[in-house]
């Protein structure tokens, strides 16, 4: 991050609570020149500083009402087996995030489902079926208090 001045940063903060922001817009609020702003986003895409604009919804209004977060442990960690279970659980669109871990659970999984019933078949039709698992450890969430999506930069 050596190469970003205070402009970048706050170019990256503003785009991570609004990314709907025009240029013209963050020039105004940054006191900038509408190319100037222009130019350094092009640069933040292209350096990787920013992988993608998306709209991020409301699960529960598109049907999505259980969250889990899923530990997984597998039976030995050659690099084969980890990167086998990697390679075909990204394919399940339920799995939203999938995380090796340190510690007991070599994977922590962050999935989503309409509900217990869609969790089950998940669980039972495609998460089982993956080859070299040992256990298995779901918890649900209840409520949730806080969700970001900005890093604190």
């Amino acid at each position: 991050m050596s190469n970003l001045d205070k402009t970048d940063f706050d170019i990256l903060n503003i785009l991570q609570k609004d990314a709907e922001l025009t240029h013209k817009e963050i020039a105004f609020k940054l006191r900038k020149s509408v190319s100037t702003v222009h130019e350094r986003i092009r640069r933040l895409k292209q350096e990787g500083y920013i992988l993608k604009t998306v709209a991020i919804l409301d699960r529960k209004k598109v049907n999505k009402n259980l969250l889990a977060f899923t530990q997984v442990l597998l039976n030995d960690h050659t690099f084969e087996t980890l990167s086998t279970f990697e390679k075909k659980v990204i394919t399940f669109p339920e799995v939203m995030e999938c995380f090796q871990m340190t510690g007991t659970f070599d994977f922590v999984l962050r999935i989503v489902t309409a509900d217990m019933d869609s969790y089950h078949e998940f669980y039972r039709h495609k998460l089982a079926t993956l080859p070299n698992i040992t256990t298995v450890q779901s918890f649900f969430v209840l409520s949730e208090t806080k969700s970001e999506t900005a890093y604190p930069i």
